[in-house]
């Protein structure tokens, strides 16, 4: 069955899921099959013994948000420093943070030769890079499920 995860805590490990059938289930750590910690908000499919879900893995492809990293990753590289690649990640704060700093910094520092502006364009390139070298899976879990808005 396809479902999305509630909750979980490491602590106890425990967590919940709420099935396609609009049931919810509550699944033990052991029965986790991923290779990273289940987060909320992830879609993943597990089998059902009663009340509990059993063998709970993330079904290749499964996103939790239509989020392409080799879009995000060739924003980042081509206008990266216009923070274009925050917007597209859903990060705001961060892409305003680039967007603002380019457009003042090319503004008040043409003295200074656009370091700024360059180094913006230097760390839009950078974490191109980083989005297009991770998996899938490591793209969505980190900038999709977990929102890493910074490297």
């Amino acid at each position: 069955m396809k479902g999305q995860i509630l909750d979980f805590s490491v602590q106890e490990s425990v967590g919940y899921i709420s099935g396609q059938d609009g049931k919810r289930y509550h699944f033990k750590g052991a029965e986790w099959k991923g290779i990273y910690p289940p987060r909320r908000g992830l879609t993943v499919d597990f089998a059902v013994e009663g009340d509990e879900a059993k063998a709970v893995y993330i079904p290749v492809g499964a996103t939790s948000a239509s989020k392409n990293k080799v879009a995000a990753g060739l924003l980042a590289i081509f206008l990266g420093g216009l923070g274009i690649h925050k917007f597209y990640l859903g990060f705001t704060g961060p892409g305003l943070v680039f967007l603002l700093v380019n457009t003042i910094g090319f503004a008040v520092t043409w003295i200074m030769l656009f370091i700024p502006n360059v180094i913006l364009g230097v760390i839009g390139f950078v974490e191109g890079i980083i989005y297009l070298t991770k998996s899938d899976e490591e793209f969505e879990q980190q900038y999709v499920v977990e929102k890493k808005q910074w490297f």
